[in-house]
Order: C-alpha cells, then sequence, then structure tokens
C-alpha cells in the first residue's frame, strides 16, 4: 500500500475540532455503518438499500436513538451530545423540524467525537445498540401496522 492510500489516523483530541466538524465526520460514520447492516441483512437491489438505509439515517431516527442512547452515555459523552444539539448550523433539512434536526446533529456529534478521539470500540457498541434499536422500533410498526389490518 503507497503512502498516499493509508487511512488517515485520528487527531485524538477533539476539543480544537468545531462541533458541527465532529458531527460531519458523525454522520459520514453513521452512514458507512448503516450502509454495512443494510448489506449484511442481505438487501442487494439499489433502490431497496437506499430505502432500508433512509429508515437509519432519516433526523427522526436519530432524534429518537438520542433519547434511546442516553443512559448509556457518560457525561462527557452527553456533553457532546449537547454541544451538537445547541450549534447553530447555516441551514436545515427540509424533511425534519428543527428539533429534529438538532437532536440528530447531537447524535452525529457524539459519533463524530468517538471517531476522532479513537474510541473505536465505545463507538461500535453504541453504532450496534443503535441498529438494533431502530430495527426493534420497524418491527413494532410492521405488528402494530398487521394488527390493525387484521381487525
Amino acid at each position: 500500500m503507497n503512502e498516499d492510500a493509508r487511512p488517515v489516523e485520528p487527531v485524538r483530541d477533539p476539543n480544537g475540532i468545531p462541533v458541527l466538524a465532529l458531527a460531519f465526520i458523525g454522520d459520514a460514520v453513521w452512514e458507512l455503518r448503516v450502509r454495512e447492516h443494510v448489506l449484511n441483512r442481505g438487501i442487494r437491489r439499489p433502490q431497496a438499500l437506499h430505502r432500508e438505509a433512509t429508515r437509519y439515517v432519516r433526523a427522526g431516527a436519530q432524534a429518537r436513538l438520542v433519547a434511546s442512547l442516553t443512559p448509556l452515555l457518560s457525561e462527557e459523552e452527553r456533553g457532546y451530545v449537547r454541544r451538537g444539539r445547541n450549534a447553530k448550523p447555516h441551514h436545515a433539512r427540509k424533511s425534519a423540524d428543527v428539533l429534529e434536526y438538532r437532536h440528530s446533529t447531537g447524535f452525529e456529534t457524539l459519533l463524530g467525537y468517538l471517531y476522532v478521539s479513537g474510541q473505536r470500540d465505545r463507538l461500535l457498541f453504541l453504532c450496534e445498540r443503535a441498529l438494533s434499536a431502530v430495527d426493534e422500533w420497524e418491527e413494532e410498526t410492521h405488528a402494530e401496522q398487521a394488527n390493525s389490518e387484521s381487525e
């Protein structure tokens, strides 16, 4: 492998990185984990891959994940979620209300912080918990829909 192709080492000190830059990195980390998860579920058609991945990456799901994961977070991790949530982005997603968008930015900031600080095991643990939570919510939704259709 040539030197230019090696992965960039994480900075390790997230304090010198602006909050929205951490969210930018966290968004990419989450997107990659979601894509791996969806592929591992056996989905192969591009349209189906996109549709399934969207369930995990939309602002509403990420906002809900913040609430779900908060009991598992350290005080420092909660601080990064809070900083991300309180950051003032220059735009908002059209498909999300402001509150959802802010909470999703907090989620992404947390993942960016864990990635940049080199806490890979913790990052993977929280990502797995988050993926499982979304899967459970989807199963509950499908079960509720099936029950209401049979009534």
